[in-house]
């Protein structure tokens, strides 16, 4: 209430002294304050004083006493009296309250005992948690002892369950190995034997265990048992392949292949026996593939086509007496010894099945040696191919093949070796040369190596054989005699011909191949056919014949290389210059024949200047005679001309194109004349026995249409 009272006058004051109070200073009305002092003052501190009231200064209350002017002592007597009051007014409350106060006692006291007893039993409780934690504990550390018992427990019943499904032989296992049939499940019962065997073999535990002692004789008795009945069975198989007309690869593959898991069972269990089943394998497939091979040869010696004899070259002459010994040989065949035609074909047909002997016989058909040479091989191929993916599979092992063709090898070669020294077809050799290139090609594209050697050793036998047949052509034309050979006769010479077909054929065989050696071969079969032909040239009396001669072998020449195809290279561009050549001279030689005094005059009159001083100038009689000669027989000697051309010259195109080339001259002449007639003094007289150079132009293009 003082409190109140005191309020109530702070705000009085604070409204009557409302300006005073922006400017008012704590400490400086402080400053004024005066204290009494009574007997305690001693002990009174003032120390902090200043602190206080500094944190008082903002205080409302306190500064409402301060801004009064109240005596802190009456102020103070006040609020005593003011708490004084309140206490005595809260005593009378608290009497007024005396009777709830002890009811409320009473039911804290009833609260208490309450919650005693509570607390009793919630520390029974805690005790029996305790005690059931405890259990608890302990039988956890139990379940984990159990479990880890139960883990080694199952793992040492699986191991031991393993080594006795490893160890022990049951009843129907030994039924099916002693008494059963070798059937796919005879198979399957050998695979558990096998993984047994090498169970008790491998394992060293095994070997001290005293299991093995009552078990391993029985393993041994079955693993003799089932080598035994294997063998018997494997070897009847292989016996079944030496019966006629068996077809092998299917048999192999359909029958063999079924039971290769016995071949291993023995390579494992039985070594001696394996050597036994692969000895016997490898004799039976010897003799079996050696019959076979001997048996095609013999089929496909019959078909063979004779082509060549030693005395089919180049420069040998028809004439020869070893044509008779041929007896009725026909043309076409003995055409295929220089000529490519159609032979080449075998090697678009490289790939194609082997040849059928009694078919092809049935036909009456006989084939030249290199398709019954590539029949052969691509039956060698085939075959060879098959077995040796066969004894991979099979046997497990590469090396089985060499010795298995080692014989069906040595038949081949017998038949080769009998064939390759009596082989004359330069033409054929170079076909097999190629044959075996493709077939080598064939067999590293199937990733086949078993062959790789034998076919280097068949290219390497024949590359020698070729080249010493192709010398043997070489030096017939070296070491030809021209009298023999000559014929009185200037179409192309049968040598020429036989040449250009040759060479036609090589350098067609060796586009594809680019073979040096042959080219160089060819040059210098080249350089032969000139030094021969030029010497048969020679052999006619008269020089315009000897050219005929040389341009109808050069144009022959140059037509075959270019039917062969674009690949004539630097031999035909030889020839082509050589034709070019003796065609220039021929023209000479034929205008000469019939023009040689205009010619004559042209070379040596035509180019002086006749206006220049001379010792003999030009006259007009002097050129009149030619120009009326000219006149008189021009036409006549231009048609002497076509019909010397026309019997002359075998290929009528050519001779037509030597027949333009020379009325061409004769214009180029002529014209020298008539221009140096124009400088003549006089020269005009002549003008009426000139011929026009348009009515010669006319003869030309009729000869051209003709052309």
């Amino acid at each position: 209430m003082a409190e109140v009272e005191s309020n109530k006058g702070s705000h009085s004051f604070g409204e009557t002294t409302e300006a005073q109070k922006s400017v008012f200073d704590l400490g400086a009305f402080v400053g004024d304050l005066t204290v009494e002092e009574d007997a305690s003052s001693d002990d009174v501190s003032l120390e902090g004083l200043q602190q206080e009231l500094e944190e008082c200064q903002n205080d409302d209350v306190v500064a409402n006493i301060l801004s009064k002017g109240t005596k802190l002592r009456e102020y103070t007597k006040g609020v005593e009296n003011n708490l004084r009051q309140v206490e005595l007014d809260s005593i009378q409350d608290y009497i007024k309250e005396s009777d709830n106060l002890v009811s409320l006692h009473d039911q804290i006291r009833d609260c208490d005992s309450i919650l005693s007893q509570m607390e009793t039993l919630l520390g029974g409780f805690q005790a029996e948690i305790g005690s059931i934690s405890s259990d608890i504990k302990i039988l956890q550390e139990k379940s984990m002892d159990m479990g880890l018992k139960l883990k080694n427990r199952k793992v040492a019943e699986s191991k031991l369950a393993k080594f006795v499904e490893d160890i022990i032989v049951p009843p129907r296992m030994i039924d099916i190995i002693v008494d059963g049939e070798v059937n796919d499940e005879y198979m399957r019962t050998l695979e558990i034997l096998s993984k047994k065997l090498k169970f008790v073999e491998v394992d060293l535990m095994v070997k001290t265990s005293k299991a093995l002692k009552d078990v391993q004789p029985e393993l041994e008795r079955l693993r003799q048992k089932a080598v035994s009945k294997v063998f018997e069975f494997i070897v009847q198989k292989l016996y079944a392949l030496r019966k006629p007309k068996t077809n092998i690869q299917i048999l192999q593959q359909s029958v063999l292949l079924k039971y290769k898991y016995i071949v291993s069972f023995l390579k494992e269990h039985g070594k001696e026996v394996y050597t036994e089943v692969r000895g016997a394998y490898i004799d039976t497939m010897n003799k079996v593939l050696s019959a076979h091979f001997r048996a095609y040869i013999q089929a496909l010696e019959k078909l063979q086509l004779d082509i060549a004899t030693s005395s089919d070259l180049i420069g040998v002459e028809t004439r020869s007496t070893s044509l008779f010994s041929r007896g009725r040989e026909p043309l076409k065949n003995r055409s295929a010894v220089f000529a490519l035609g159609e032979r080449i074909n075998i090697l678009k047909e490289i790939d194609e099945p082997a040849l059928i002997p009694h078919i092809a016989e049935a036909s009456s058909r006989k084939y030249p040696y290199e398709v019954l040479f590539r029949s052969l091989h691509k039956l060698l191929m085939d075959t060879a191919s098959s077995e040796y993916l066969f004894c991979d599979d099979f046997f497990g092992e590469e090396s089985i093949f060499s010795e298995i063709f080692a014989g069906p090898f040595v038949v081949i070669d017998e038949h080769f070796n009998s064939i390759l020294p009596n082989c004359y077809d330069a033409i054929g050799l170079m076909l097999m040369i190629r044959i075996i290139h493709q077939h080598q090609l064939i067999m590293s594209r199937r990733r086949i190596p078993c062959l790789d050697s034998y076919l280097d050793k068949v290219n390497i036998s024949l590359w020698p054989r070729f080249k010493m047949v192709f010398d043997m052509h070489l030096n017939s034309m070296r070491n030809a005699n021209v009298k023999t050979l000559w014929e009185d006769d200037v179409h192309p010479h049968y040598v020429m011909r036989r040449y250009a077909e040759f060479t036609a054929s090589l350098i067609h065989l060796n586009v594809e191949y680019g073979d040096g050696q042959l080219d160089l071969n060819l040059e210098r079969l080249r350089m032969a056919i000139d030094d021969l032909l030029v010497k048969l040239a020679k052999t006619f009396p008269k020089p315009k014949l000897q050219t005929v001669f040389l341009i109808n072998n050069y144009d022959m020449t140059i037509s075959v290389l270019k039917e062969a195809g674009p690949e004539g290279g630097k031999i035909q561009l030889h020839f082509e210059e050589l034709l070019k050549n003796n065609t220039a001279i021929f023209v000479e030689e034929l205008l000469l024949e019939h023009f040689s005094d205009i010619i004559k005059f042209v070379k040596t009159r035509a180019s002086e200047d006749p206006s220049s001083v001379s010792e003999r100038p030009i006259t007009v009689s002097e050129v009149e005679p030619l120009v009326k000669d000219f006149a008189s027989r021009w036409k006549a000697a231009i048609e002497l001309m076509h019909s010397d051309v026309i019997t002359s010259f075998s290929n009528f195109l050519c001779g037509m194109e030597i027949l333009r080339a020379a009325l061409t001259q004769l214009l180029l002449y002529y014209t020298r004349l008539s221009d140096c007639i124009k400088r003549i003094v006089g020269g005009s007289s002549l003008n009426k026995d000139l011929v026009s150079i348009s009515s010669i132009m006319y003869e030309i293009r009729k000869y051209s249409r003709t052309f």
